[in-house]
């Protein structure tokens, strides 16, 4: 999690006075733009974040560490990804998007975006049971009548 320090974006013109952005603000901008990405099957989160979700509180920042030092942004993020997808490329694609994102929306420097593939998800196949044959013993018969 961000520190609980503002972050005050620049501007060239300050007569009306300044603009400061909360970390957490920016931690949920790299959580979407993350989580939209083709091949992301989830974002990593602590107990508290499933916790929450059980109760109906979506967390966007869920898996993302905003990291403040000298104007220049570090942002650390924690995915699950779908099996089969090249993870290479996916990495590549959640950097592009996330650093695009964040200078787009707060025109800040974001220096760094780390990846951490925490895990591989299988998509589950679907399985039918017949509510007349729960445990299979027909299959012959249904073999037979084809």
């Amino acid at each position: 999690m961000a520190e609980d320090s503002k972050i005050i974006l620049s501007s060239e013109d300050q007569s009306l006075g300044t603009i400061e952005v909360a970390p957490r603000v920016v931690e949920i901008i790299a959580g979407v733009a993350a989580s939209e990405i083709d091949g992301v099957s989830k974002m990593y989160g602590s107990l508290a974040n499933s916790f929450g979700e059980l109760l109906g509180r979506s967390d966007q920042r869920r898996g993302v560490k905003l990291t403040n030092q000298n104007e220049n942004l570090t942002i650390d993020i924690d995915v699950y990804i779908d099996y089969g997808v090249s993870v290479p490329k996916l990495a590549a694609k959640i950097q592009d998007r996330v650093k695009q994102q964040v200078t787009l929306m707060t025109d800040l420097n974001v220096s760094e975006v780390n990846i951490h593939v925490k895990g591989i998800v299988q998509k589950k196949e679907e399985q039918t049971v017949d509510p007349d044959d729960i445990f299979g013993e027909h299959e012959d018969d249904k073999a037979g009548e084809k």
